[in-house]
């Protein structure tokens, strides 16, 4: 018996029976939701910043008024609603191709996978001896002194030596004695199972999506071809708003944003479940990114650095070359210099917006005929001609093509917080 229990080094891990994971809401297979939640939320969330919008709700936090909205973007509501679907659309199919190759889920496994951990655990305080030792500590005297006060910490301290706790297992077919986990490493070893290691897939999945993403974007910047043929369709929208955010090229919105998402889910290992929270977080930020409102308690306009203002930015002909970071975080802006950096913008805003405001009362004199020779004869009122000033919004299909053609400036980049902090208050 004495010789058994020396053979068993480290606790022993449970056994297990896999069975299919039922359904996280009957009736409905998991593929299926985690390609309807993104839907489900993109739609929830536009039609409420489009309520806001249409009633003309928080003016003080819109970046841009109603009337450069109708006067500056090239594009309908009714032609940016289609192709939306059109990409939400080719988007679940690409899913549920995906999902296809997909092992069924199972559970039953998580009991064995939180001792799996706990062995790591165990295993990795044999370091701690060693360590102490290198600071001229005697690892054995000073567990020895903890044993009566801290018996926990005393067998840490000794390199993860737990004598006292042992258990009854049995190993072909025989009873034997083996060590047992400390109750620390199992809590520690569930908080790395159940958050840790969730977190830490959720994190890399957003890595890979903003890499995914800004060298894509900015390709299709870079490359007139590329720009002229797909990308040109998502910047008819000058004045972007929430269910604008998905108004792509049926191409594009493949390569960029399923195809990056999907990437995303795969590289980072993610379960089914984990893919319902990350497709749908990553659409919630983009159309919160195209909202068109810096709203200061939204709590996404601050959890990153990329939020409504920034995005917008980009989406200005003197700004197209600038910007590229998408979804969540801008590092790729800062490490690579394409982040804006010509000061505040606050100006160029109030020309766009009094050029469009000059627009609209014209075209509303226009169609009520009240500047008519006509009519002002018959108020004997002398015609006085109605004319726009040209500045930066009166042309931009001509100031997109100079972007274009022009490299990004190389200057210091300045902190994304400056950039939409002077877009507050306009």
């Amino acid at each position: 018996m004495a010789n058994d229990t020396l053979t068993l080094e480290l606790p022993p891990l449970p056994s297990y029976t896999l069975h299919p994971l039922p359904p996280l809401i009957p009736q409905i297979r998991d593929e299926y939701l985690t390609m309807l939640l993104p839907i489900i939320a993109y739609w929830a969330l536009s039609l409420l910043f489009h309520f806001i919008d249409t009633h003309d709700y928080f003016p003080q936090y819109r970046l841009h008024t109603p009337a450069e909205l109708l006067k500056r973007n090239h594009v309908s509501r009714w032609e940016v609603f289609r192709d939306v679907v059109v990409q939400q659309v080719i988007q679940t199919a690409f899913g549920l191709v995906l999902a296809a190759f997909e092992p069924q889920a199972t559970v039953g496994m998580d009991e064995y996978n939180v001792a799996v951990w706990a062995q790591r655990i165990r295993v990795a305080q044999r370091a701690v001896p060693v360590v102490l030792g290198l600071v001229g500590v005697n690892a054995g005297a000073l567990a020895e002194k903890m044993t009566e006060t801290a018996p926990s910490a005393a067998g840490a301290v000794a390199g993860g030596r737990y004598l006292w706790l042992q258990q009854t297992v049995v190993v072909d077919g025989q009873k034997v004695i083996a060590p047992a986990f400390a109750a620390w490493e199992l809590f520690v070893a569930n908080a790395v199972y159940w958050y840790v290691v969730p977190a830490l897939q959720f994190v890399l999945g957003i890595l890979v999506v903003d890499t995914w993403q800004y060298f894509w974007h900015r390709a299709m910047h870079m490359n007139k071809w590329l720009y002229n043929k797909f990308h040109s369709r998502h910047h008819r929208l000058y004045v972007p708003y929430a269910y604008g955010a998905l108004y792509n090229h049926p191409v594009e919105g493949f390569l960029l944003d399923t195809l990056g998402t999907g990437v995303a889910y795969l590289v980072a290992g993610m379960t089914q479940r984990q893919a319902m929270w990350f497709f749908t977080c990553s659409t919630i930020k983009t159309v919160d990114d195209h909202c068109g409102y810096s709203l200061p308690w939204d709590p996404l306009q601050h959890l990153t650095s990329n939020n409504a203002g920034y995005h917008d930015i980009h989406h200005q002909s003197w700004g197209i070359k600038t910007n590229f970071s998408q979804p969540f975080f801008t590092f790729w802006d800062r490490f690579l210099g394409t982040m804006w950096t010509g000061g505040d913008v606050k100006e160029k805003y109030e020309r766009a917006r009094s050029a469009a405001e000059k627009k609209t009362q014209f075209d509303k004199d226009q169609d009520t005929d009240t500047s008519s020779p006509a009519a002002l004869a018959e108020q004997d009122i002398p015609s006085v001609p109605v004319t726009v000033q040209p500045d930066d919004a009166a042309d931009e299909e001509r100031d997109m093509h100079r972007a274009l053609r022009r490299s990004p400036r190389k200057k210091i980049p300045a902190s994304s917080a400056s950039q939409t902090g002077s877009l507050k208050g306009l």
